[in-house]
C-alpha cells in the first residue's frame, strides 16, 4: 500500500513501513496521514506468511533471538524492493513496528549509508554483533523509538538490549507511552509526524 500513487512520488521522500509479526501492512497505513507533504509512505507486507491472512518478516520466539538467515533472507526482500523503488525517490527513511522495528534496525546495520532517518515503535533489535561488523565509522542516523516499558510482548529484556544498541549507533530520540500497550498511540503518531517533518523537510 502506498501513501499516493508511485507515478505521483517523483522525487519525494520515500518512507519503507514495515509491520509486525502476525499483522499486515493495515497496522502502519495510519502513519501515512502524519507524513509531511513531501514525503511518499510505502506499507511492505512481510515474506512470512501465517495463518488468517498475518504475515510476518521471519519465525519468532517468545526469546526474540530468531535465526539470522532469515533476518537476512527478509531484510533482502526489502532492499530489493527499496533498489526497484530508489530512482524515484530522493532520499529513503525507514519505519518498523514490533518485529518491523528489528527488520527497520537490520536494514541500518546492512546499508548505514542509505537512511535520511528512521522510526522503531515497540520493538527489538536483533541480538547478533555479527550485523555491526564493519560499521565502525557507520553514520549515526537519526532514530525516533516509541515504547510503553510495561508493555507485554518485547520482554524487559529485549528492550534493555534495544537502549544499548540504539544509544551506541543511532543519533537517537526516546519517548515513553505509559499505558499505550504494545498498539501504535494517538500521541505517538503525533510525535512521529513531528519528528518526520523535522528531518524531512519541504
Amino acid at each position: 500500500m502506498t501513501s499516493r500513487p508511485l507515478e505521483g512520488a517523483l522525487g519525494t521522500d520515500l518512507v519503507l513501513m514495515l509491520h509486525g509479526y502476525g499483522s499486515d501492512t493495515s497496522a502502519v497505513t495510519p502513519l501515512f496521514e502524519v507524513l509531511p507533504p513531501n514525503a511518499t509512505g510505502v506499507a511492505v507486507r512481510g515474506p512470512f506468511e501465517m495463518d488468517d491472512e498475518q504475515y510476518g518478516w521471519f519465525l519468532l520466539d517468545w526469546g526474540l533471538r530468531p535465526d539470522l538467515s532469515r533476518v537476512i533472507e527478509a531484510a533482502a526482500s526489502v532492499l530489493a524492493l527499496q533498489d526497484r523503488l530508489a530512482a524515484t525517490f530522493r532520499s529513503v527513511s525507514v519505519l518498523g513496528h514490533s518485529q518491523g522495528m528489528a527488520m527497520a534496525t537490520t536494514l541500518l546495520r546492512l546499508r548505514p549509508q542509505a537512511y535520511r532517518c528512521a522510526v522503531g515503535l515497540s520493538g527489538f533489535v536483533v541480538d547478533q554483533p555479527l550485523l555491526d561488523l564493519g560499521n565502525e565509522q557507520a553514520p549515526r542516523v537519526p532514530f525516533f523509538w516509541g515504547r510503553d516499558p510495561d508493555e507485554f510482548v518485547i520482554n524487559p529484556e529485549a528492550q534493555a538490549r534495544a537502549a544499548e544498541w540504539l544509544k551506541e549507533h543511532t543519533a537517537l530520540t526516546a519517548r515513553r507511552y505509559e499505558g499505550m500497550g504494545h498498539r501504535i498511540g494517538e500521541d505517538e503518531i503525533r510525535d512521529v509526524g513531528a519528528f518526520l517533518r523535522h528531518y524531512l523537510p519541504v
